[in-house]
């Protein structure tokens, strides 16, 4: 164990001594109960009063909207009142800082997925959407660097441009490589093709979040980096995800958010569209009536369903921008279930959350829905697919070429574990 991480370890355990000796040595015992009962009560009003406003309109919805203002503005001014304020605003500086210092100390260094050594493609293939990314194609001068290194590439002039008819023609006419500069959504299209036909594929980071290319590990600031993999790169295998006849590279999701994006609306007025959808789609009778199937368990009307191509860092679903790995061989999945306002507050405690979040990997899971078709956000794109909606992993299915140098896949900082930490840093108990 290296010397640093032993000492992210001591240091949490100090920061989190400190919190606790300072609020109990200026508030006193009593008084640090109420610090957190008040902390506790204010979060699980605001948290059902937050659901309240997702599911109603008119009226009911502004008045849960305030109510989520003046939660946490209530226990602001219990604290202010009480002259705490300040020992709570240092206790949770301390405590986060503790926990910051405990997962740094527990994370383990990332290997990476295997790389091999195989010969520069001789005629490789780019399909570049200069609409991407807010034009990063022509920003970066993809097209005429690609060019100058060999590749032969099709710029996208027509919004309606067969892309896999592309991709197919090209390897019919000889391409050893197939590459996309653009959304995940083509860069998934384009990587089913390249699986399909046991050909590298190139992720040229052009689009706008590059998801795929994060968990890459490639540079999302300069997409021309990319290139160098032409001339300097080398292998990876990775999984890729399925979703009935569709390869996915990063996630399919079903419920709320899926449905609202269908709606025609929703390009022109993606606020109104949401606060309008949702309350049909997250508690109505005609909302997707969802199933989800995982590894033997069954749940009956999740909200939400997310299904990752390998899954997510636990820290990090919210965000949903970082897998450590591709190549684990399953299936991130997350549903969310929540039947009310009492399930909503209840999410401020661990056994709350456990009940209504459900976290899963498996190698399938199966999406049912009372209607014979649902709406799926399959890497951004929104379509209908007819129920039942089979998910499934394709282990280490296509090859990806990347530059030998590239910044690399962020480390994963794992959940708080006191025990564990214990161990690593050679302290005391947990407070």
């Amino acid at each position: 164990m290296s010397s640093t991480r032993r000492n992210l370890a001591r240091l949490a355990f100090c920061a989190a001594a400190a919190a606790v000796v300072l609020l109990l040595a200026v508030a006193g015992l009593r008084d640090s109960l109420n610090l957190i009962l008040a902390a506790v009560l204010g979060s699980a009003v605001g948290l059902a009063a937050a659901w309240w406003f997702l599911t109603h309109r008119g009226v009911q919805r502004w008045l849960a909207g305030v109510v989520v203002v003046l939660a946490p503005l209530t226990v602001t001014v219990f604290y202010a009142q009480q002259r705490l304020l300040w020992v709570v605003l240092l206790f949770g500086a301390l405590w986060a800082a503790a926990i910051a210092a405990g997962r740094r100390a527990l994370a383990e260094p990332g290997d990476g997925p295997e790389e091999f050594e195989t010969p520069a493609p001789r005629h490789p293939y780019l399909i570049m959407n200069p609409r991407s990314g807010g034009g990063k194609v022509e920003r970066f001068r993809l097209a005429e660097r690609a060019r100058e290194l060999g590749a032969r590439v099709h710029v996208i002039d027509e919004p309606d441009t067969d892309v896999a008819e592309l991709a197919r023609q090209a390897l019919r006419d000889g391409a050893d490589l197939l590459g996309v500069a653009g959304g995940d959504g083509t860069q998934a299209l384009v990587a089913g093709i390249a699986a399909e036909h046991g050909v590298p594929f190139l992720v040229i980071s052009a689009g706008t979040r590059n998801h795929f290319a994060l968990d890459l590990g490639l540079d999302r600031d300069d997409p021309s980096t990319c290139l160098d993999a032409l001339t300097d790169g080398v292998e990876v295998h990775i999984d890729l995800g399925r979703i009935g006849d569709r390869t996915f590279v990063n996630n399919a999701s079903f419920g709320a958010y899926a449905a609202v994006v269908q709606s025609p609306a929703y390009r022109d007025d993606k606020v109104g569209t949401t606060l309008d959808l949702l309350p049909e789609t997250l508690a109505g009778p005609n909302g997707p009536q969802l199933e989800l199937r995982v590894d033997g368990v069954t749940v009956t009307g999740p909200q939400a369903v997310l299904v990752s191509n390998n899954p997510y860092a636990t820290a990090d679903i919210a965000g949903l921008g970082h897998r450590p790995r591709l190549d684990q061989g399953a299936l991130g999945v997350l549903a969310v279930t929540v039947h009310g306002t009492a399930d909503a507050a209840r999410l401020v405690g661990g056994r709350g959350r456990a009940r209504s979040v459900l976290i899963r990997t498996s190698t399938t899971a199966v999406v049912e829905a009372a209607a014979p078709e649902v709406p799926v956000g399959v890497d951004g794109e929104s379509i209908l697919m007819p129920t039942p909606v089979v998910c499934e992993i394709r282990p280490t299915a296509l090859r990806v070429r990347v530059p030998r140098r590239r910044p690399g896949v962020p480390p994963m900082l794992p959940e708080m574990d006191w025990t564990r930490l214990r161990r690593r840093g050679g302290g005391p108990p947990p407070p």
